[in-house]
């Protein structure tokens, strides 16, 4: 099930052709990505794992614009051994239009030893 949220663009996320900057929907993917974890995990799974990007392929399909409101999805798409998927959407929430999609390749780490460690089946089922 999609972890949503909404914002409206503001002056401060334009850049120089008044369109919602690159940089700002970077940050709008971690922030999203980041609140659907602590809001999921339970605080014992949190406090010894953390979570890095590996790669970040983002598709950007139509500009925002000031005032735009936004409604913000993501979800897990497949995870396997240390490294899970994970997807992004933002839509012109009036007219349901594709702003911007991304997958982002995150890799579990122990939060002690900072290795890679495989993602347990009671963190893959909080995402299910």
């Amino acid at each position: 099930m999609p972890f949503t949220k909404r914002l409206k663009v503001s002056v401060e996320d334009l850049d120089d052709l008044n369109h919602v900057n690159n940089v700002r929907y970077v940050q709008w993917i971690q922030d999203i990505s980041k609140e659907h974890w602590k809001e999921k995990a339970p605080l014992q799974i949190q406090n010894s794992v953390i979570w890095v990007v590996l790669k970040h392929t983002i598709e950007y399909k139509s500009p925002a614009v000031l005032n735009d409101p936004i409604l913000i999805s993501t979800y897990i798409e497949k995870s396997k051994g240390a490294i899970s998927v994970r997807v992004v959407e933002m839509f012109h929430e009036k007219t349901n239009t594709l702003l911007v999609r991304s997958c982002t390749e995150w890799c579990l780490l122990n939060k002690d030893t900072k290795k890679p460690m495989r993602i347990s089946e009671d963190i893959k089922k909080i995402f299910s």
